[in-house]
């Protein structure tokens, strides 16, 4: 498995910016899909974007389409998260994910490695 370590979470005003960065390590990051996960307040983990191994195909729940954005960087095993305009129903922990290259799905339980969340605030 790979493991997987966030950061760049924090307390934002309604309408400000953060960009999330997950560093993968252990096994080769390459041939995994990437995915980011929340976790509101009282509410079940939720799929926020996804993108696959080499970084042409991407996908955001309808929440964030629009706001946020995903990319890679597989020369040094990190993936981001570009989150803008934020609003204060963003408020949740954030969570990567790594899942096999070879599954498309967005439920959770299809992702095998997850790092420990990053926690984002937005005030408004």
């Amino acid at each position: 498995q790979v493991q997987l370590v966030e950061s760049g979470g924090g307390l934002v005003q309604a309408g400000g910016s953060l960009r999330l960065s997950c560093a993968a390590s252990g096994r080769t990051f390459r041939p995994y899909n990437m995915g980011w996960f929340r976790q509101p307040p009282g509410n079940e983990r939720e799929f926020v974007a996804r993108i696959n191994w080499s970084g042409g195909s991407t996908s955001y729940a309808d929440s964030v389409k629009g706001r946020f954005t995903i990319s890679r960087d597989n020369a040094k095993n990190t993936v981001y998260l570009q989150m803008n305009s934020l609003k204060p129903e963003d408020t949740a922990i954030y969570y990567c994910a790594a899942q096999d290259y070879s599954r498309a799905s967005y439920d959770p339980i299809n992702f095998e490695s997850w790092g420990q969340g990053t926690q984002v605030t937005v005030s408004s």
